[in-house]
């Protein structure tokens, strides 16, 4: 295959002299080059200043050449601008499966360099495998399965190693004042926007926080919470944003970082936000405003994309005025502020709230826990100060001290319920006696929310419980709220 003559598959001076040691041998390109131009829809070659040598009839009819002879000795790229045969002549590393535009075609080419006896390069061959994507369709899909799935499996194990376990309809309730939260909650999810979650201990701060971050559009991403509480002062700046190597005595020699870092691209929740120090508010709001924290120890900043969910039991307002918490970072964290209510706010919520906490704590055992009426109106006469968390406390300690296979009565809830914070049932003490107009709508209003508890949340079963139509309920809805 010295010389390749005008009337045969290509033209060409010559496209090896002598034998190759020092790349690929002589023997070897001409034991290949049959095949691969025969098994090609193109074949083209060019010496070591990438100038064509040599095109076969296939290529020139490809490129929509009229005559093959006019080309040679042309630079490639006048001829094919996009093609990396340059590219492979100066690195002689070959490229040996690549996707070339040209004139709206997508071609597979491969390319190899070839040398001299002293490994000097000469020039380099290219053969296009496919002149049309279709025959690798099956091959292109079979990839993009491959590679679908491995983004799922990853999606997958980020979101358990750091995802919510909580959804928004995990916060149980049916009242009007649950229904607001919910609302709240679903505007928040909808907005890139700072949250500050006002609520006693227990009412399901962290419940709303993780169903916020799972229907928001970083609900891919990780959701990392801290309870700022229950981090001694002195080590919660290394526990925000990280620890450089060496930072201080007995440090890790790696680099740790910080809940900022482990929740970049998702959510931070700042549970109990209210117990900072000082000293680290400052820091956060930095932090927050810029986009970029500083490890302890380091003199380099990083970017963060972080959307904050704080959260706290206490006065903000009271304590930024006796000087505890700083303005400015409470105006940064309260964008979108959501009252939670006390359990005793909503005590329409108890039947459903004790529904679904004896489903999740019978879960897994050979019993079913079930509360009779009386048992949730016993329920009802307790002030919760430890709200839902203290709730779920008392089923517990009332299925684990019944007799009657998981059904809770009233003197199984008394067994167990607190003595102190119960309501006074002093019926011998005089009432103050209230407009007859007033007692009514109370007592409306009250027989609304049970029917709507009832019908979880439903109105048309509602108003079918309550005897009236659809539309007086919507009324008689509008006027309460």
């Amino acid at each position: 295959m010295n010389n390749i003559q005008p009337g045969g598959t290509g033209y060409m001076t010559e496209l090896f002299t002598e034998n190759n040691k020092s790349g690929l041998t002589r023997d070897l390109i001409e034991a290949l080059f049959p095949m691969f131009e025969e098994a090609s829809a193109g074949a083209i070659a060019v010496d070591h200043q990438s100038r064509i040598t040599w095109i076969n009839n296939s290529y020139a009819h490809l490129l929509g050449l009229e005559d093959p002879r006019a080309v040679i000795g042309k630079p490639v790229r006048q001829v094919i601008p996009q093609s990396r045969m340059p590219e492979v002549v100066e690195t002689g590393k070959p490229l040996l499966l690549d996707i070339m535009e040209h004139s709206k075609q997508q071609l597979v080419v491969t390319r190899l360099p070839f040398y001299d006896d002293e490994g000097r390069i000469m020039g380099a061959v290219a053969f296009v495998l496919y002149d049309d994507l279709q025959p690798l369709t099956p091959l292109v899909a079979k990839y993009r399965r491959l590679h679908q799935d491995l983004a799922a499996a990853r999606k997958a194990l980020a979101k358990k190693a750091r995802g919510t376990r909580y959804n928004l309809a995990d916060f149980v309730g049916a009242s009007p004042a649950a229904l607001e939260v919910k609302r709240r909650a679903r505007l928040a999810a909808g907005r890139d926007m700072p949250v500050l979650l006002l609520g006693e201990t227990g009412t399901g701060k962290e419940v709303l926080a993780q169903a916020i971050h799972s229907v928001s559009t970083r609900a891919d991403k990780p959701f990392v919470g801290v309870n700022v509480a229950a981090i001694p002062d002195n080590l919660l700046e290394a526990e925000f944003f990280g620890v450089a190597p060496g930072a201080y005595t007995g440090a890790d020699r790696r680099t740790r970082e910080g809940k900022f870092q482990l929740a970049n691209g998702g959510t931070l929740f700042l549970d109990e936000v209210g117990d900072m120090p000082l000293p680290l508010q400052a820091k956060l709001l930095r932090a927050l405003q810029e986009g970029e924290i500083e490890p302890l120890g380091s003199n380099k900043v990083a970017s963060v994309d972080v959307r904050v969910i704080a959260a706290t039991s206490r006065n903000l307002e009271a304590m930024i005025a006796e000087g505890e918490f700083r303005s400015d970072l409470y105006y940064r964290l309260n964008v979108l502020e959501i009252p939670i209510p006390p359990l005793r706010d909503r005590l329409a919520d108890l039947g459903v709230l004790c529904e679904a906490l004896l489903g999740e704590i019978c879960d897994g055992l050979e019993m079913r826990g079930e509360i009779t009426d009386a048992g949730v109106a016993a329920l009802g006469g307790y002030d919760w100060p430890g709200n839902i968390r203290e709730l779920r406390n008392v089923l517990e300690r009332a299925l684990t001290m019944g007799e009657d296979g998981g059904l809770l009565d009233a003197d199984a809830i008394f067994k167990v319920l607190p003595r102190s914070g119960n309501r006074p049932a002093s019926s011998l003490v005089p009432q103050p006696v209230r407009p007859l107009a007033k007692t009514l709508a109370d007592a409306e209003a009250q027989a609304i929310e049970e029917a709507l508890v009832a019908s979880r949340g439903n109105r048309t079963r509602a108003a079918k419980l309550l005897g009236i139509s659809r539309s007086v309920l919507y009324e008689k809805l509008a006027k309460m709220s």
